[in-house]
């Protein structure tokens, strides 16, 4: 195994056998741990591009590439820029990765928009032009869709939805799509309709159309009854929150997560209208492969079963095919509605705490697999609702309950990715990684178990989505696809082999971040967020790459990936 000196820390790649009983113990004592990979992938640093912005600022958001040019572009939240950085510099000796160029949309005459941030960029698939989605000041107005060219000349502008917050391109070029999130303001009084915005190029980005789509025109028996519709007196329309996009290989249909809502929507590019809305029920966290570590407060690592039911809630996920089949991996990472003017998130403890929510908690067998009723009553009249075992875990407030009592506990998030079939008439969940990224995480990275992001912490995120997975992406490696999912918080990416893609098989955990540096520029790579790969025939050195953006960092990791 490299091991990397002066400008990039020391990198740490894992494989681990997985116990099949619950993991519990002890907080664990200071010590540096180094597993190396047994599987045949060896995962280096290569490069490192540091933004410049400061630590916790969103310096390195999400990374695309232009295959044609050799270009990666960087979203950069801190400059409100776009950072364009050389891929055959890869090829180079030297740590550090430096930028060719940073395009500074403010600088382009946008007429009297005005943007409050950039999310997202897309490429061309043969490096025709990129396209950069900008949300306005303030978010609940209209957004743009940029579009430059590979020198980062401004070439034209439409108008989207209220907060594009992802922006992709179809696999022919003709179509970008944009994700408008549409969320409220935050006093709730202005809540613009989620949608995504269809921006037909195929007459050439200056001569572009834009149709932007809603939820107004799917009748019920479109939509999945667990589609969670809850926002503070919300219309349908109102109420859903597109967050990414995936578009088929045909280029005839867009899958859209819908993250608060707990679902996914599909798009029919042909016709340009929704024709479902797919709800994705929930993990059972009280079955056995479904443990989770849910206090902060308990000064341990204690990864066992629990009266949760966890809403999967992915972010970043992506569309792939395997024997012609058709699947959707996601990164189940959670998130939760919580506004000044509405805010469905509470503590456990909250929801029996009179100047808070003000309930009863009578968990009910019904809703768990796991235990029966006697069980259930027990752990409550055992302390469930203490510090030290749920008190502090993060739920909602709106699910669950039923006149004043709560018979089921939601959390945000899945702990985990998914893998889900897609079929004419449904999505099927086929495969979900359980407890392993706490359980790989607790035996690789003890003294740092669910750290958080912004800190170098032991047992912080425990009461709040764990690992937090943000994104997930497919890459083939010789003749074997692979998953990649990057964790927000703990950092790090997992890798799994998809070469089944109903039984995935863990592979490594590589981690890049340096948590005795704290929160300093030294850290490394922290915060992923966003993920890009390049095949070997795509790659300047000839070896698959993985482009890793770390929004807390501000960093791009360009990791090195071999068969061994």
């Amino acid at each position: 195994m490299k091991k990397w000196m002066g400008a990039i820390a020391a990198v740490t790649i894992f494989s681990l056998i997985l116990p099949a009983a619950d993991w519990a113990g002890a907080a664990p004592q200071q010590q540096d741990r180094l597993v190396q990979g047994t599987e045949k992938l060896q995962l280096d640093l290569l490069k490192r591009y540091y933004s410049g912005a400061d630590f916790d600022n969103g310096g390195a958001e999400i990374v695309a590439v232009d295959t044609r040019h050799q270009l990666a572009y960087s979203v950069n939240g801190a400059a409100k820029a776009v950072d364009v950085l050389d891929l055959t510099a890869l090829t180079e000796n030297g740590a550090q990765w430096k930028q060719k160029r940073r395009i500074t949309l403010q600088s382009f005459d946008l007429g009297e928009f005005q943007p409050s941030d950039i999310t997202s960029v897309t490429v061309h698939p043969e490096g025709e032009w990129a396209a950069v989605a900008m949300p306005a000041e303030p978010k609940t107005d209209a957004g743009v869709v940029v579009f430059v060219d590979a020198e980062g000349r401004y070439l034209h502008h439409v108008q989207v939805g209220a907060l594009p917050d992802m922006v992709t391109v179809s696999p022919d070029g003709t179509k970008v799509l944009s994700a408008n999130e549409g969320e409220p303001s935050d006093d709730y009084t202005i809540d613009p309709e989620g949608s995504v915005s269809i921006i037909d190029v195929s007459n050439g980005v200056e001569q572009a159309t834009v149709n932007t789509v809603g939820f107004n025109d799917l009748q019920p028996s479109q939509i999945d009854q667990d589609v969670r519709v809850f926002g503070k007196g919300a219309t349908f329309a109102q109420d859903m929150e597109p967050e990414y996009i995936q578009v088929t290989p045909d280029s005839k249909t867009a899958y859209v997560v819908l993250q608060e809502n707990n679902a996914i929507a599909a798009l029919d590019l042909e016709n340009e209208a929704f024709t479902r809305v797919y709800g994705l029920g929930v993990k059972d966290h009280s079955v056995n492969g479904n443990e989770l570590d849910a206090s902060d407060k308990d000064g341990r690592i204690n990864i066992r079963n629990w009266p949760v039911l966890g809403m999967y809630q992915p972010d970043g996920f992506q569309l792939f095919q395997v024997q012609g089949k058709t699947y959707l991996i996601t990164a189940n990472e959670g998130d939760a509605r919580d506004y000044d003017g509405f805010s469905e998130e509470a503590r456990v403890k909250d929801l029996v705490n009179p100047d808070k929510v003000g309930a009863k908690i009578r968990l009910n067998a019904k809703h768990y697999a796991g235990y029966n009723q006697k069980e259930l009553d027990r752990m409550l009249q055992e302390g469930l609702l203490e510090d030290d075992q749920l008190g502090r875990l993060t739920v909602s407030a709106v699910e669950g309950e039923k006149e004043g009592v709560y018979e089921a506990l939601y959390s945000f998030g899945g702990r985990s990715f998914s893998i889900w079939e897609v079929t004419d008439k449904k999505l099927k969940r086929v495969y979900d990684s359980g407890s392993d990224f706490e359980r790989i995480i607790a035996d690789a990275l003890p003294q740092y178990f669910n750290s958080n992001n912004n800190e170098a912490s032991f047992d912080t995120r425990s009461d709040d989505k764990g690992p937090e997975p943000e994104s997930a992406i497919v890459g083939q490696v010789g003749e074997k696809l692979y998953a990649f999912v990057g964790l927000e918080r703990v950092g790090g990416v997992m890798v799994y082999d998809l070469s089944q893609p109903q039984k995935p098989r863990f592979v490594t955990y590589f981690n890049s971040r340096d948590f005795e540096k704290g929160t300093s520029v030294e850290a490394g790579d922290v915060g992923p967020e966003g993920l890009a790969f390049l095949s070997a025939e795509q790659s300047p050195t000839g070896e698959p790459i993985l482009l890793v953006a770390n929004e807390v960092s501000g960093t791009v990791a360009a990791i090195s990936i071999q068969e061994k």
